[in-house]
């Protein structure tokens, strides 16, 4: 009877961050708790000998920077630690978004081959459904790339005036196309003067997110305020405002993170992925700009990005 080859497990890359911390610790702590007194003692036993002196320099010199080295690894090693942790849950999670349309997908055309649907119209049904979920995949996957593409530095952005007339104007057309089977009321209240430093199109995805995620989480009254004004000496304010539950203190700290939602859009059934939001931080950011949310005092959520103003 043959026998398996054994197969050698991979340690997972947190046990090899332990390990590089604890052999550290053993070649740079360890040697220079052992040679300090002796850079001490050549030192204070020198007297008027210059040798001792310069090799207690030297001794006490090697262990200083022996401590500043294990710092330095361990402050690297930490930070590599959390990447792998963001790494890890970054696949998690995209494995997650992936399964549910690749999981229907698989039934319906399982269902297809076995013949089990008879009659056209669940056929067209299943087609259409099958269609739906190709897109939402394809859409889901362009968008996780753009993102990497963003926050990686290989985008490449333009750095020219644009009005915010146009801005707006295009992302109210972007925004009409998205939301044709329930149209939202969009309030505009826009300084036309204006210009801002940056990329046309990626200032238009920024404004079509918000609004968007305005029209998703907004609440039945499907209101939604769409300002740009003019913010202090140098910025210009672009608000979206919704009438919605609103977002808890305790969630908007992490509202901009890759697939995350609020718990109340997760309960409610709320379609979306959670990578608009990441996708407008990252596109500001790109811009020298900033993301500010908060909690009006009439309700509903008030996303403000700023940006730079072209004088």
């Amino acid at each position: 009877m043959a026998e398996w080859a054994p197969v050698r497990v991979r340690a997972p890359a947190n046990i090899y961050l332990r390990r590089a911390q604890l052999i550290m610790l053993l070649a740079a702590i360890i040697p220079t708790i052992l040679t300090t007194p002796v850079g001490v003692i050549l030192l204070v036993s020198g007297g008027s000998s210059s040798v001792a002196l310069v090799a207690g320099v030297l001794v006490l010199a090697f262990c200083a920077s022996s401590l500043s080295g294990y710092v330095l690894g361990s402050i690297f090693l930490r930070r590599s630690a959390t990447l792998v942790k963001v790494q890890n849950e970054f696949l998690s999670s995209v494995s997650h978004e992936l399964r549910t349309p690749m999981t229907s997908m698989r039934m319906f055309v399982e269902a297809l081959q076995d013949n089990r649907l008879k009659d056209p119209e669940k056929r067209e049904e299943c087609l259409s459904i099958l269609q739906n979920e190709m897109l939402r995949l394809d859409s889901l996957l362009g968008r996780l790339i753009d993102l990497s593409r963003i926050e990686s530095g290989m985008q490449a952005f333009a750095r020219e005036a644009v009005g915010v007339t146009e801005i707006a104007d295009a992302s109210m057309g972007a925004f009409a196309a998205i939301s044709i089977n329930a149209a939202a009321d969009v309030k505009l209240d826009i300084d036309a003067d204006l210009q801002v430093i940056g990329d046309r199109s990626a200032l238009i995805q920024v404004c079509v997110n918000l609004l968007s995620n305005a029209w998703k989480y907004g609440g039945e009254s499907q209101s939604i305020d769409f300002k740009i004004a003019k913010a202090g000496n140098n910025e210009v304010l672009f608000a979206v405002t919704d009438r919605g539950p609103g977002i808890p203190a305790g969630e908007q700290a992490r509202i901009f993170d890759m697939f995350e939602r609020g718990d109340s859009a997760v309960k409610n059934g709320r379609g979306g992925s959670g990578i608009g939001l990441a996708i407008v931080k990252a596109i500001v950011k790109r811009h020298r700009g900033r993301v500010e949310l908060e909690t009006p005092t009439e309700g509903g959520s008030r996303f403000s990005v700023f940006l730079p103003r072209q004088r």
